[in-house]
């Protein structure tokens, strides 16, 4: 699980994924916080299938269901458990619509409690480039009827990646967030509901690296 990352400068976002948006510099992010995130475009050109139109949009960092009276839930929806998105009342509509989005990141943050407390350890891809995290969006109305977006980062069990298992209580399930293969993102953003779970994999703990912070 996430709950701190690093979201990467706009400069970076637009080299890595080919998107651009507001100019911003690297932010530090936690729940609830505003961060950027992609999406399919509305004025997506259904006919240009290898290359996808993508938007490049602000969002809290925890998805806010239609349906919640404030922003406050997304202190408690920033990951989500792809094994049940689709039944938790948080997740099911953003799940069953197929709102398929990424979350750039430069680095995420993750406890180690391997000596018997929690050391804050920074993990990056090992080439330095920017991560590009399988998450669900969603678009809430606040009471003076402005839009608000929200996003939800994946995530899988990590019991048996060398590197992931190692954060997190030792009484705790291991989990990761779902870092998406760079080839695989145009095919995450379009994916149906019914296909969802076949991007849901953990990425190899070889093209990670970690730093205690």
């Amino acid at each position: 699980m996430c709950s701190h990352y690093e979201a990467p400068a706009s400069g970076q976002i637009a080299l890595a994924f080919g998107a651009r948006g507001p100019e911003q510099g690297e932010l530090d992010l936690w729940p609830g916080y505003m961060g950027p995130f992609l999406k399919l475009a509305l004025s997506l050109d259904d006919q240009d299938e290898a290359t996808p139109q993508v938007e490049l949009l602000s969002g809290s960092f925890g998805l806010i269901p239609g349906w919640s009276k404030d922003t406050k839930i997304a202190r408690r929806t920033y990951n989500a458990r792809s094994e049940t998105a689709g039944e938790k009342p948080s997740f099911r509509n953003a799940w069953r619509r197929a709102q398929h989005c990424i979350i750039p990141a430069k680095a995420i943050y993750e406890p180690d409690w391997r000596s018997g407390k929690a050391v804050a350890t920074r993990i990056t891809r090992r080439d330095s480039e920017p991560m590009g995290i399988a998450g669900l969006w969603e678009c809430w109305t606040n009471p003076a009827g402005e839009e608000v977006f929200g996003f939800s980062m994946l995530t899988v069990n990590a019991g048996n990646n060398e590197l992931m298992r190692n954060f997190h209580r030792p009484e705790d399930e291991k989990r990761m967030v779902v870092i998406l293969p760079k080839g695989l993102y145009a095919d995450w953003l379009r994916a149906p509901a019914a296909e969802s779970m076949e991007f849901m994999r953990q990425y190899p703990a070889d093209r990670l690296c970690s730093e205690a912070r």
